[in-house]
């Protein structure tokens, strides 16, 4: 009976199924294609949007978007889960990434792109899954040998969950990760010094992004040649900065600190700067200046600064013109005497000028609105001339502690002799102290005559001879400059008799 029934049905061929199957899906396309062009991009934007929004609304699973950035900085939560992610990855994942840079003495782990992992809190399991989407930027600046078109990556974490645990997320989960992921870096941190890229593109793309490595210099005040009081004192100024964050926040000022080192080259101004990292394990940012184009730069590297961190600007009497409040007083003294147009008067100022940071630029960098985007920074300055700053650079809120680094003293040669020659005592110091005291001498040229000769005797003898040439080439040039003087002065008289 069951036969007789669907013998007498009238049942579709193969041929009829396909047919009909290709004429819906082409069907399908032309509609698809014109709606693409009848209706409004943004408008269809909005019916996905409303779509979307319609089946989501009957899943009980809420989705956090954390971005890598928020704003012009970095978002502390996508790097605190990108920290703790990395440590909660276990030999089943399926992929993961592990990377270990030079010189580094320790494995780091982290998700891979587009990759997820389950994680449980309190009883609660939450799916993470790390997206990076590559995307076309076109700029209108053509690299020497590229394209116009550039790629950029966009990275952020999809933080999946039960719509009814969203109150324990933002109350405890996520305060639980910031936590866990501060503990983790703390433990394996190492001190690292960061630099702009020198890849000569930055000149023209303006990609002002830190790049670092791990910091090996071995400097500790213990080993640093300076006047023991002199470390001392430095010494109690770190600490007292770095506990009173309250005090700061009490008074109104921005929790940073401003050092000026300054002194002849050679007096040891790189390796206290690495001292004082090591002392509170702080890393260095080597900011170049003659690197940076624009104000606006500045205040983004400012910005993409970490906390408990010393920003270095070395030399800045050299790297920076810092007169240009003078080439503008000159310009415009010319101007009102008519000497120059208006025109050939900003010239000159421009002239002056050769960088686009300018002195406020740089003030506003150090102490204005901008540096107080962030915690518990030093911000170190050093110059072989400090008579050739502006003022304003100098005075205390900028500059707070200015630290002479002079000659090698016999206290600082007691440091050396123990660094390099592993004593303390010797008949010959006391020479050596005398000599110290009549001669001007750099602890890096100290150093480099003990480095010269094994052997402790031979090398205190060779750096007493070296003094000893050095205060004979002193002398001699003191007598020099003494005969031009008196020469000068005999030149001076005759002319008056003959006048």
């Amino acid at each position: 009976m069951v036969s007789t029934m669907f013998s007498d049905v009238d049942l579709p061929s193969a041929k009829t199924i396909v047919s009909t199957a290709a004429s819906v899906a082409a069907s399908v396309m032309v509609v698809r294609s014109i709606t693409r062009d009848l209706i409004p991009y943004e408008l269809q934007q909005y019916i996905n949007l409303s779509l979307y929004s319609f089946f989501r609304s009957f899943s009980p699973e809420t989705i956090l978007i954390i971005e890598e950035f928020a704003g012009l900085g970095a978002n502390q939560i996508y790097r605190a889960a990108e920290i703790y992610i990395g440590e909660k990855i276990s030999p089943f994942t399926a992929r993961f990434m592990v990377s270990m840079a030079e010189k580094e003495s320790k494995v780091s782990t982290s998700m891979a792109k587009n990759q997820e992992i389950v994680d449980k809190f309190k009883g609660v399991q939450f799916k993470w899954k790390q997206i990076t989407r590559q995307s076309e930027s076109r700029s209108s600046v053509r690299y020497p040998g590229q394209s116009s078109s550039n790629q950029s990556e966009t990275k952020y974490f999809e933080l999946r969950f039960h719509k009814k645990h969203k109150k324990m997320v933002f109350e405890s989960y996520i305060p639980f990760i910031l936590k866990e992921s501060k503990g983790v870096k703390d433990e394996k941190k190492t001190i690292k010094i960061h630099t702009l890229s020198s890849d000569h593109m930055r000149r023209y793309s303006g990609d002002y992004t830190w790049h670092s490595i791990k910091l090996e210099h071995p400097a500790t005040f213990q080993t640093l040649a300076m006047d023991t009081e002199l470390k001392k004192l430095i010494m109690d100024d770190l600490d007292r900065f770095v506990r009173r964050r309250e005090f700061y926040r009490e008074v109104g000022k921005a929790w940073k600190r401003g050092y000026l080192l300054y002194g002849p080259p050679g007096t040891g101004k790189s390796s206290l700067i690495a001292a004082m990292a090591n002392y509170l394990n702080f890393d260095i940012y080597d900011l170049e200046l003659t690197d940076i184009h624009a104000n606006s730069d500045l205040r983004r590297l400012m910005i993409n600064t970490a906390n408990r961190s010393i920003l270095v600007v070395e030399d800045i009497d050299c790297t920076l013109e810092l007169e240009d409040r003078k080439a503008e007083q000159e310009a415009l003294k010319i101007l009102r005497s008519n000497q120059a147009s208006q025109a050939q008067t900003i010239n000159i100022v421009r002239k002056n000028k050769p960088n686009q940071i300018t002195l406020s630029g740089l003030l506003n960098f150090i102490d204005g609105l901008w540096s107080s985007c962030g915690d518990e920074r030093i911000i170190v300055v050093t110059t072989n001339h400090k008579e050739h700053l502006d003022p304003a650079l100098l005075r205390p809120g900028r500059m707070d502690m200015h630290i002479h680094m002079s000659y090698c003293t016999p206290c600082a040669f007691r440091t050396l002799a123990s660094n390099y020659l592993k004593i303390s005592q010797h008949h010959c110091f006391e020479e050596i102290s005398q000599l110290l005291k009549e001669v001007d001498v750099t602890p890096a040229e100290v150093a480099e005559q003990l480095m010269r000769i094994e052997g402790v005797d031979d090398a205190l003898a060779d750096l007493i001879g070296f003094l000893h040439e050095k205060k004979r080439e002193d002398e001699e040039m003191k007598a020099k400059k003494l005969q031009e003087l008196q020469d000068g002065e005999g030149t001076s008289d005759g002319q008056d008799q003959e006048n």
